[in-house]
């Protein structure tokens, strides 16, 4: 009921910058956290950047300092700034959110997925 479509990904050099944008549609009450995970070759999906409905954040450790989470809500949209790009960031980039229900239950969703590469 809920579509997750990110865009913004791509080809970029070490030490660019990307800017990564995810827009829930659908059957929509509300959407508590919002987040970004990766997933490399041989790699778990990991969580990258999460941000709640009131806008607290929390990041991986590999990013802190470089990567920057926000929301509009008014949109139901998440972003991810990534700047100061590693080859290490390269990975596929999904979105996630977890939305309520009138009852106070929560769903997840998760977007395609886009793909980022860091060239060195």
């Amino acid at each position: 009921q809920v579509q997750l479509v990110e865009s913004g990904g791509g080809l970029v050099q070490t030490g660019g910058s990307l800017r990564l944008s995810c827009a829930a549609s659908g059957s929509i009450f509300g959407i508590n956290d919002m987040g970004w995970y990766r997933q490399a070759p041989g790699n778990q999906r990991d969580l990258v950047a999460v941000i709640t409905r009131g806008g607290t954040s929390n990041y991986a450790d590999s990013v802190k300092g470089r990567f920057t989470i926000s929301r509009d809500n008014t949109k139901n949209t998440v972003y991810l700034q990534m700047n100061s790009l590693k080859p290490e960031d390269t990975a596929v980039y999904y979105c996630n959110a977890r939305t309520r229900t009138w009852a106070g239950t929560e769903n997840e969703y998760w977007g395609q997925g886009t793909q980022v590469t860091v060239s060195s």
